[in-house]
């Protein structure tokens, strides 16, 4: 009786599955009597559906137990494979038949070629040249400490098995020795160690675990080649030719065959796609493995950092998230846990997982106590360095291939992995307690800043588009020899599954080094420069230029902890819509917005919102050169609370430029007017101390309602080119903001700031809307404390102008305008 296309001879061994099945072909060319399920188009995509469901469901499954998706990926390849659902009936005839492995296998390896030439594009060898020496000492520590006993565990494990190969215990131990960059940095972004002092040895000594790795690989494939002399030299020729002559050539023909310099177009993607595989071919061919010439040519790849984030975004995406969940699931196939559990002990398998464990965590622990790194920071280096990922996987199946591990050391290393990796981020967020130094933070709010002193402004830009209003307003600020501007520019990035995002919190600490990084054109270093020419212009100005890498749910915790670190008094971040050709504001960016709300209901010190309209564009060049005699008109619309006195603090500094006026416009209601004027001083007293300053205009309004303010602000005019206000957001209403809504389209901007900021109310004049920070317990950190810029005044003179203005007062008309020029 013939077998059916379902059936199949399977032989299994330590070494090898064979699997033999029978299939009917028909002999009429116009007909066609076998199951279209039968080729193999059907079954890859019915893979890659079931494959990518199951990922996605144990992503939403982990990510509360604190996983990362490595841990995801691979225990998906485990259940598809014959550990749990593999071997089911159903699997075997309509999912994962034995004769489509060869297809899946092939798709996996182009996943492996692919991977490792953005591997290759990513790396950085000048960090490796530039890094610190106990940056240098934890890598090798935890290359060395793992290496070493990844050969030992191999044959003690084993050495009384069938299927032994002695070279399996090269891959054993180049699998321990990495360290997944990617991965690390997403449990450094979760754990918020991203800028702390361990987040940035772990990530410094990621790439050069990765990168010796990496090499270590290379040599393995090598050596176990049949002609090995022939294979080194062949595979040492290749990377000549591509050091010497590929690398200088591919960016000439770029530019010969693009329209501008460095503009890479769709052609040359495909050509370089191409170019990928035919570079793998012939390290496949010279005796190594096909991964070789991809991460070479990934190397070699131009320095320009336009052409490399093209290629990153063309072909990212792609490959991790099409290409990639098929190699998890050959490693899953290939990984049978049943039958290396029973070949295994339990306790050699926990003696394995154990000892694994702790060869970079004892090997780095030591190592870090030699330069004075606290015990629990060295712990936790220890176990960060031991983060696997996909890096770990493709050296275990590259000694699968060559059948240096079989069915009892490949399943056995995999679950090793899935165990470190699933260990790490919930031990550290569990016994991990960072340890900061105390800093004294007296000086939240800019009321608070003392005559004289420092003041401290953290400034966030999205993109170069915030940059000049954020210039221009930090020019604004009156920077002097005796009150200098401390200014921390941040550059806030998303943080993606790439690399390159949090490459660049590595590359902070070596700005001077002349890595690609800092010489590439890129958004982040036009950013720094910009603030570095500002930094420049004036002797009384510091800049510190950072960037900050985050999801962005959890930005604000970022911003907020960097806050707190450098004692700063505001922090300044754009708003999230920005200007539009046609002059009104665009749709803007949720995700923004959600920011900017965290950081108001978050921060530790007072925050401004500036809703540009091109206040830099007004004042500032493209060579970032400030204009000295162009005046600026500035309005600070008061209306009482502490929002609208730390609004007035900052426009009072302003005026400390000799090009800046003020006008400010307090608006009043009609009843109790006399008992408001008494109950704020701090008005009294900003009329007092600037009686004598022409460059300041007060103006008191009597309005009844939202409607009467909004009136009165448009008789102002709009010569102004910058409005200063306070968010008054829990205030108690007021009459003059009755009818305007607090929770209106942005509420981040108060009931003043929305019709400011969102309507066509004042059409040139940029909006800078301020909250005061207020104590945890409810009390305003300043009641009466004077603007930073100007001496304080005697209490006895203060209380006598006082009793002088009730008097004047009582007989003025309800617009009473005071004019002190």
């Amino acid at each position: 009786m013939p077998a059916s296309e379902d059936q199949y001879e399977i032989r299994k061994t330590h070494d090898v599955l064979e699997a033999c099945f029978y299939t009917n072909k028909s002999s009429d060319p116009f007909c066609r009597n076998e199951s279209a399920l039968n080729s193999s188009l059907p079954f890859l995509l019915t893979q890659l559906f079931v494959v990518l469901f199951v990922d996605c469901l144990l992503m939403l499954i982990l990510k509360p137990l604190r996983q990362p998706r490595t841990v995801a990926h691979i225990i998906c390849g485990v259940l598809l494979g014959p550990t749990v659902f593999g071997e089911t009936n159903f699997s075997r005839k309509y999912i994962i038949p034995y004769r489509t492995t060869m297809v899946l296998e092939t798709f996996a390896n182009l996943a492996q070629v692919y991977y490792m030439f953005l591997v290759g594009l990513e790396v950085d060898f000048s960090l490796v040249l530039h890094s610190e020496t106990r940056v240098l000492s934890v890598a090798i520590a935890g290359i060395l400490f793992p290496l070493l006993l990844g050969f030992c565990l191999y044959f003690m494990v084993l050495n009384d098995s069938q299927g032994y190969d002695s070279r399996g215990s090269l891959f054993w131990a180049i699998a321990l020795t990495s360290t997944n960059f990617q991965d690390l940095t997403r449990i450094l972004a979760d754990l918020k160690l991203l800028r702390s002092n361990i987040g940035r040895i772990a990530m410094s000594s990621a790439i050069i675990s990765d990168l010796c790795s990496w090499l270590l690989l290379v040599v393995a494939i090598s050596i176990f080649n049949e002609d090995k002399s022939g294979s080194v030299i062949s595979i040492g020729v290749f990377m000549l030719i591509c050091i010497y002559a590929l690398r200088p050539m591919i960016p000439w023909l770029i530019n010969q065959t693009s329209r501008g310099e460095n503009n890479i177009s769709e052609s040359h993607i495909w050509f370089i796609l191409a170019a990928i595989v035919l570079c793998g071919f012939i390290t496949d061919g010279c005796g190594s493995h096909s991964i070789v010439g991809a991460f070479m040519f990934g190397v070699i790849m131009p320095q320009e950092e336009m052409i490399r984030s093209k290629i990153i975004e063309k072909l990212d995406d792609f490959v991790k998230g099409i290409l990639l969940p098929l190699f998890f699931l050959t490693s899953g196939i290939r990984a049978d846990m049943g039958f290396m559990l029973a070949a295994t002990s339990w306790t050699m398998v926990l003696l394995v997982i154990f000892l694994s464990c702790a060869a970079k965590v004892v090997g780095v622990f030591f190592v870090s106590l030699r330069y004075n790194i606290p015990n629990q920071e060295a712990l936790a280096l220890g176990l960060l360095m031991n983060t696997k990922g996909v890096s770990a996987l493709i050296i275990l199946n590259t000694g699968r291939n060559i059948k240096a591990l079989n069915n009892q050391s490949f399943p056995l290393m995999v679950l090793t992995l899935l165990v470190m990796s699933s260990l790490i981020e919930p031990i550290m967020a569990f016994a991990y307690k960072p340890t900061r130094s105390i800093k004294e933070h007296k000086n939240r709010t800019i009321q608070e800043t003392e005559p004289g002193s420092e003041f401290r402004i953290l400034a966030c830009v999205h993109s170069m588009r915030n940059v000049m209003g954020t210039l221009s307003l930090l020019d604004l600020s009156h920077a002097t020899i005796k009150s200098p501007l401390s200014i921390f520019a941040i550059h806030l990035l998303e943080l993606s599954g790439r690399a390159c995002t949090a490459m660049l919190i590595v590359h902070d600490g070596y700005r001077g080094g002349g890595n690609r990084y800092c010489r590439a054109q890129t958004e982040t270093n036009q950013i720094i420069r910009a603030f570095e020419n500002f930094e420049k212009k004036n002797n009384a100005v510091t800049v510190e230029t950072m960037t900050v890498v985050s999801p962005y749910t959890t930005m604000h915790m970022d911003i907020c902890s960097l806050a707190e670190d450098k004692c700063v008094n505001l922090i300044i971040i754009p708003f999230h819509k920005q200007l539009i050709a046609d002059g009104r504001m665009g749709n803007g960016n949720s995700n923004f917005a959600d920011l900017n709300h965290n950081l108001l209901m978050n921060a530790s010190c007072s925050v401004a919102i500036l809703v540009d309209r091109g206040i830099g564009s007004k004042h500032v060049d493209s060579q970032i050169n400030f204009s000295e005699k162009l005046a600026r008109q500035i309005a600070m619309l008061y209306i009482g609370g502490p929002d609208d006195r730390e609004a007035l603090a900052y426009a009072w500094r302003m005026t400390g430029n000799l090009d800046v006026s003020l006008t400010v416009a307090r608006f009043l209601p009609d009843v109790d007017r006399e008992k408001q004027i008494d109950d704020d001083q701090y008005i009294d007293e900003f009329k007092f101390k600037s009686i004598n300053n022409n460059a300041i205009t007060f103006t008191e309004k009597i309005v009844n309602s939202g409607e009467e303010t909004i009136a009165a602000i448009r008789e102002m005019g709009d010569t102004y080119d910058l409005y200063v206000i306070g968010r008054r957001q829990g205030e108690a209403m007021s009459p003059a903001t009755s009818g305007l809504s607090d929770g209106g389209g942005c509420p981040e901007l108060g009931p003043i700031g929305d019709v400011l900021g969102s309507s066509n109310l004042v059409l040139h004049a940029s909006v800078l809307v301020v909250q005061q920070y207020i104590s945890t317990d409810g009390i305003e950190t300043s009641q009466h404390s004077s603007a930073p810029s100007l001496q304080i005044g005697y209490k006895q003179d203060v209380e006598s102008f006082l009793s002088h203005r009730k008097e004047v007062d009582n007989d003025k008309d309800d617009h009473l305008s005071t004019n002190f020029r």
